[in-house]
């Protein structure tokens, strides 16, 4: 079997620095508690890690309910998915100190979507409904103009959603902003049906350039072998972007956690490309590659 590596793997910029973040604060905080709201990162390797600095991992915004004053000098860090203005401001009326570790990118996202709710627009936002970065910038809409906000992960969604704003306000100004890892066919797909009913509609460049350049190499990767695996957790959407992106070009593909799941008919293939999530260490990518080439030695 031969064995290829996608040219883009490892983690990506935004995930990076958040788990420096969190390495940094925990390593010079305070007597104080450090916690992350939501998991930093999807790779239960490096959450074991941080969990072994002290780190405790909030699973939601909703586990700030179970804390009801912050412990004198604990500090919560902001995930790069980032979190509304209400659950920071929330934070804050706790006691918590703030590291804000969310991906410039995303902060971008969140900058934009507000300032075009504040003048006036109708704020489509394409994107996974329960994805923590999508439920963060539609709060920075709801914070700037309630009711503002539209949120479709399908261009089908897109289209109900705009016809029924058309019969509502035929001339409302409109923009669409983007989960910042969904793939340029689906925001494309969905601009197009909603410029049916609004042909003016604005179109924030928000997809993340080394999203883009991952799916490109995948792209490039199908062409050169007969199946594919996917390193990650099937709790992150970048890398289940990625799978879906293998299927639609025809090629057997398999999302897998560790090494020890591949799947047992991967070996009848001649030629098998390797890719990764951007919140994948390279050790687990290392990993997996020694596993499919053992199938060889075996």
């Amino acid at each position: 079997m031969k064995v290829v590596r996608a040219d883009v793997l490892g983690f990506c910029g935004g995930v990076r620095r958040a788990v420096e973040i969190a390495r940094q604060v925990s390593s010079t905080a305070a007597a104080g508690q450090v916690y992350t709201l939501g998991p930093l990162i999807h790779n239960s390797s490096v959450l074991d890690s941080l969990k072994e600095r002290g780190v405790i991992c909030l699973e939601s915004e909703n586990s700030l309910d179970k804390i009801q004053t912050a412990p004198e000098n604990s500090t919560v860090i902001i995930r790069a998915h980032g979190v509304s203005p209400a659950v920071e401001k929330e934070l804050k009326r706790r006691g918590f100190a703030i590291v804000d570790a969310t991906c410039p990118h995303v902060k971008t996202s969140q900058r934009k979507a507000a300032e075009f709710a504040a003048n006036g627009y109708t704020v489509f936002l394409a994107g996974e409904k329960d994805h923590a970065e999508i439920r963060a910038i539609l709060g920075y809409v709801q914070d700037a103009a309630p009711q503002r906000g539209l949120v479709v992960s399908s261009p089908a969604e897109a289209e109900a959603a705009a016809t029924e704003l058309y019969h509502r306000t035929p001339d409302a100004k409109t923009v669409l902003i983007g989960q910042t890892t969904i793939r340029a066919e689906e925001y494309s797909g969905i601009a197009e049906r909603i410029r049916r009913f609004f042909p003016s509609l604005e179109i924030v460049d928000s997809i993340c350039g080394a999203a883009a350049e991952r799916q490109r190499a995948l792209r490039d990767l199908c062409g050169e072998v007969d199946a594919l695996i996917i390193a990650g957790s099937r709790e992150s959407a970048n890398t289940r972007r990625l799978l879906s992106l293998a299927l639609e070009h025809g090629k057997p593909a398999w999302l897998v956690e560790t090494a020890t799941a591949l799947p047992a008919e991967i070996g009848a293939y001649e030629s098998v490309g390797l890719s990764a999530g951007a919140s994948t260490p390279d050790g687990l990518i290392d990993e997996v590659e020694e596993a499919l080439k053992a199938l060889v030695r075996d």
